[in-house]
């Protein structure tokens, strides 16, 4: 009978999952927003969303979201992920980690929105387009697959200053 209650709290648990992102955003503020700038054409909006928008983007829940306006192919997505992610992050078993999500980019015509959401108490980064999850990390050090923005060498000076000022 023991084993029956804990099957049944384990698969609840398992059904659980996929709502943990959906309370997880609602606890989000939308920090700031920004101008997607590619070789200085406008390709859609960056947002940061975070629990706090005055600490530091590192150790709490927190998700970016991309909302496109332009044509963009999945292989720009991939080398430019892999590009930033080598200029941030040394450790190789980290950047094979990162490997997984950064295979499940695919390509976005305007309309489309990406969204990376953080959950820090399971360090569980997931990867979403038009809110369909497309992959899904969970590693103690998930969080810094953000640095591809945020970190010290980013895709974008302007864009980081832009989605780290106080709200």
């Amino acid at each position: 009978m023991g084993s029956t209650i804990q099957k049944i709290i384990c698969s609840s648990l398992i059904l659980a999952l996929p709502f943990l992102s959906i309370a997880h955003a609602k606890n989000l503020k939308q920090c700031s927003q920004a101008k997607l700038l590619v070789a200085k054409k406008q390709v859609g909006i960056a947002k940061y969303w975070a629990q706090n928008c005055q600490a530091n983007w590192q150790g709490q829940n927190m998700a970016l979201t991309f909302h496109y306006s332009e044509n963009i192919p999945e292989w720009a997505f991939k080398r430019a992920a892999r590009y930033f992610l080598t200029k941030n992050i040394q450790d190789q078993q980290l950047f094979a980690t990162f490997e997984q999500l950064t295979a499940s980019y695919r390509a976005v015509k305007p309309g489309d929105e990406y969204r990376l959401n953080y959950i820090h108490q399971q360090h569980t980064l997931q990867l979403e387009l038009n809110q369909a999850r497309l992959g899904q990390i969970q590693h103690p050090s998930a969080q810094y697959y953000f640095s591809i923005w945020l970190g010290q060498a980013p895709f974008s000076i302007p864009l980081k200053q832009q989605l780290l000022k106080s709200s």
